[in-house]
């Protein structure tokens, strides 16, 4: 590791090529998705080591209900034994454990073994780990400004008062620093309707690495691309 590394505090991830990566080795798109979830726990235990405090993976965005339903059900299934071995690994390594996103459309066993990891784990001391399940960055936004908009009409929040950080209070994400860096595997130069008002400031990192495949050697790498950035905010510096 390189001397005097600046290691971000929060590190978003989209995690793609899981279906690209088992179709490149004959298997079923499925296996892919078990291989990524598996790279999940890997990169949990190395990104805690390296120093960094938040890390944000997006699991399951509010489009993917639109992939084939065989698709679909596996990757439910897969998030009902991730949902088990999570709560395992947050004990082993005091994570503390926060679901993103708009949980009312999955199954109640799904959102019952949320709420349980949730509570089990929100003392903890260890990483702060943010899964986005049902996920997307502009049903977010819609879904805080309702519940922002019930405060007004009830006469708890005056309009005149309402800022950005006010705004941010009703977002998934409230009490979460925003990413510092954010990496997306597999190629694709896009944001897919992640953390659209969290990006806002937010350095982008590509690897043609598929998902199953990213290390702890790439994530070292990444980070050492965040260290050749010239952070500015608004034109400033970071200092």
């Amino acid at each position: 590791m390189e001397q005097n590394l600046k290691i971000p505090n929060h590190v978003a991830i989209i995690l793609d090529g899981n279906g690209r990566w088992a179709k490149a080795k004959g298997m079923p798109r499925n296996y892919g998705h078990v291989q990524g979830a598996k790279t999940v726990e890997v990169i949990c235990e190395e990104a805690y080591r390296m120093g960094i405090q938040y890390l944000t993976v997006y699991a399951f965005s509010t489009e993917n209900w639109n992939r084939p339903q065989d698709e679909v059900d596996a990757l439910m299934k897969l998030l009902r034994n991730y949902m088990k071995t999570c709560l395992k690994t947050a004990e082993k390594n005091r994570m503390c454990v926060r679901v993103l996103g708009d949980k009312t459309r999955l199954d109640e066993d799904i959102r019952n073994r949320i709420a349980e990891l949730e509570e089990a784990t929100k003392n903890n001391d260890g990483l702060h780990f943010q899964i986005a399940i049902n996920y997307g960055g502009r049903d977010e936004i819609v879904r805080a400004v309702k519940k922002l908009s019930a405060k007004v009409q009830s006469g708890e929040v005056d309009p005149a008062d309402i800022t950005a950080d006010t705004l941010e209070s009703y977002l998934d994400t409230a009490g979460i620093p925003d990413p510092d860096l954010l990496i997306r595997t597999c190629n694709e130069q896009r944001i897919s309707n992640f953390l659209l008002w969290q990006l806002a400031y937010t350095e982008f990192y590509f690897t043609p690495v598929p998902w199953p495949d990213f290390t702890k050697e790439e994530l070292m790498r990444a980070v050492e691309a965040y260290n050749h950035r010239d952070r500015r905010y608004g034109g400033l510096k970071e200092e």
